[in-house]
């Protein structure tokens, strides 16, 4: 079973690999000290992005964190990514599919996005919504 940082890399060299696929500059900060995995010229605005792994908690949904973790020390340390990054591209590995997500749009611990609902309620994250395509960030 690979360790949460090879799942990481794996998320993110997916995500880098899609994005020039799809046309976009990419470029990668020097070294691991940034909040930002990478930064997305989209021809019209630079973004600060952190690439995250989905995984799935209900048949319906999909579940991200929306914090970073870490040990120093021997402690134990959580911190958000309010003003640190302009989105997250989450990556689903059983299926390929990004997600973009408005770093104003997520939650502060962990975000769900559904795929599927009984009902319609104003306080679920569609996943559809949030489906990063081609083209998506073109005005």
């Amino acid at each position: 079973m690979p360790n949460s940082k090879d799942v990481g890399d794996e998320t993110e060299v997916a995500i880098l690999h899609k994005l020039i696929e799809y046309g976009y500059s990419v470029s990668l900060p020097f070294g691991d000290n940034d909040k930002y995995d990478l930064v997305l010229d989209s021809g019209a605005e630079l973004y600060r992005v952190q690439c995250k792994t989905a995984w799935q908690n209900k048949p319906d949904t999909i579940r991200f964190n929306t914090h970073s973790q870490t040990t120093r020390g021997g402690e134990y340390h959580e911190s958000t990514y309010e003003d640190a990054v302009d989105a997250f591209i989450v990556r689903y590995p059983e299926t390929g599919t990004l997600y973009w997500v408005d770093v104003a749009d997520a939650t502060s611990q962990k975000m769900e996005l559904r795929f599927d609902a009984d009902i319609d309620h104003p306080s679920i994250n569609w996943a559809s919504e949030y489906e990063f395509t081609p083209g998506c960030l073109e005005a």
